[in-house]
């Protein structure tokens, strides 16, 4: 190890002791959730040395749990080994000098996930356990796992895509390296999330290549930090919806370019690493609001002469579909999503007042309204409603988000406020643009999802 690695690892060893022992109330809780030391987890990411070490002082050991995804379908291929890996592993080099690795995992899996960066660059062993998914998974099975928020967007003055991220524990946006060129300028494209960590693009529109729908798939992994190839779509799609059932990936709907709609529907689950498909539509659509409630999948758009309104669920159980004409499509246009088998949606254009369906009434009945009411600007829409650690955020095309906790009970249900609004431009800047006939909103929020690492 070099003088500079030394230097750095001493450092991150006393701020990870002071995070360990004074990191303030919520460490301290999460810190008394999780055991200190793990004697079941499984060595398989760490040094054969230090796991033999560990084997020695374990007098019983149970079975390595593998992870629910498998390796092959989301590689992360090894970097071949040097003299320097061999001789380090020769020398039987700890993770933290003066303790033993199954303690030293136990204090490193308690640094802050904004910090993770930090410790892939003090060296190559440390870079190899987060590399992992051991790591990661021993950080989720804890409760120790802080999930961020991704919003997906398209810049309103050159229509590129990019994407940003939010951490709830320091409220504000942070950009993110682009997304691949082939979703630099796209449209029409799906997202969602599997595993918990993976965030999908699927196909879509790519201008640079004739404006012809794709079948492309890849995702981006927030444990490593990478952006990976999947297998491709059955058929090409665009202005399609997607969602994820019992860990399984299904799409339906959309065009394929040709100016006709879709009927097909497929599905990609990753304990096979491939695409099949399944029932077709009731009749083609392109749908504009979904939502997975009560073990369904409920889908709404426009049929494909465009000239009336339809819904459809789906029953993977069944593998069929059927037209819905109940009271919960009736005037559900709005984003929504589920907490605790419920299901919310925008009951206004700012999102500042919820409404819930209620089974039994088969009606949208309002639930929340925090009467700070923001206008009906296109800036102050409400773009995307998720779940975000058992409460509901509201995303804005400003970049504000908002969020509460709608399980609190009436009068206990109290908004806050994760981010303000993106900065607004100076007074010169402004008048420029209003003058110019740009005074059109800065970002449009295509989809927001939450990863956990």
């Amino acid at each position: 190890m070099s003088g500079g690695d030394r230097v750095v690892l001493d450092f991150l060893q006393l701020q990870t002791a002071c995070r360990f022992v004074g990191s303030g109330a919520d460490m301290d809780r999460r810190n008394r959730a999780a055991s200190l030391v793990d004697t079941s987890a499984c060595f398989c990411r760490v040094d054969r040395s230090s796991a033999a070490a560990a084997a020695r002082r374990i007098p019983v050991s149970k079975a390595c749990v593998q992870p629910s995804l498998r390796a092959s379908i989301h590689p992360l291929k090894p970097r071949p080994s040097t003299g320097a890996d061999r001789s380090s592993r020769g020398g039987q080099c700890p993770l933290l000098p003066g303790l033993p690795d199954d303690l030293a995992i136990a204090c490193l899996i308690r640094v802050p996930r904004a910090d993770h960066w930090k410790l892939r660059l003090v060296c190559r062993k440390w870079c190899r356990l987060l590399a992992g998914n051991y790591f990661y998974g021993l950080r989720r099975r804890l409760g120790l796992a802080e999930q961020w928020l991704y919003a997906v967007k398209r810049d309103g003055r050159d229509g590129r895509v990019s994407w940003d991220v939010l951490d709830p524990s320091r409220g504000a946006w942070r950009a993110l390296p682009p997304v691949p060129r082939e979703y630099a300028e796209a449209d029409g494209f799906g997202c969602a999330v599997l595993g918990g960590c993976h965030l999908y693009l699927l196909g879509g529109r790519d201008p640079r290549r004739g404006g012809g729908a794709m079948r492309r798939v890849v995702f981006y992994s927030a444990r490593s930090n990478r952006w990976h190839r999947a297998p491709d779509m059955l058929r090409r799609r665009q202005c399609f919806d997607v969602c994820v059932m019992g860990n399984r990936l299904y799409v339906a709907g959309g065009e394929s370019g040709g100016g006709g709609g879709l009927r097909s529907a497929e599905v990609f689950d990753p304990a096979k690493n491939r695409w099949c498909f399944v029932a077709e539509m009731a009749a083609p659509m392109a749908p504009f609001v979904s939502a997975v409630h009560g073990g369904r999948w409920y889908v709404k758009g426009i049929s494909a002469q465009q000239q009336q309104v339809l819904s459809q669920a789906y029953s993977p159980e069944a593998d069929a579909w059927s037209v819905v004409l109940d009271g919960m499509v009736t005037g559900w246009r709005s984003p929504s999503a589920c907490v605790d088998g419920r299901l919310y949606a925008a009951d206004c254009k700012d999102g500042c007042r919820l409404r819930a369906y209620d089974e039994a009434a088969d009606a949208w009945t309002t639930c929340v309204d925090s009467k700070q009411h923001r206008g009906s600007s296109q800036a102050a829409e409400a773009a995307a409603i998720v779940a975000l650690h058992g409460r509901l955020c509201v995303v804005r095309n400003d970049m504000s988000v908002s969020a509460v906790d709608v399980a609190a009970g009436a009068g206990n249900q109290r908004w806050q406020t994760l981010a303000g609004k993106a900065r607004t431009k100076s007074f010169v800047t402004g008048l420029l643009s209003n003058l110019a006939g740009r005074s059109r909103a800065k970002n449009n929020i295509l989809h927001c999802q939450v990863l956990e690492a």
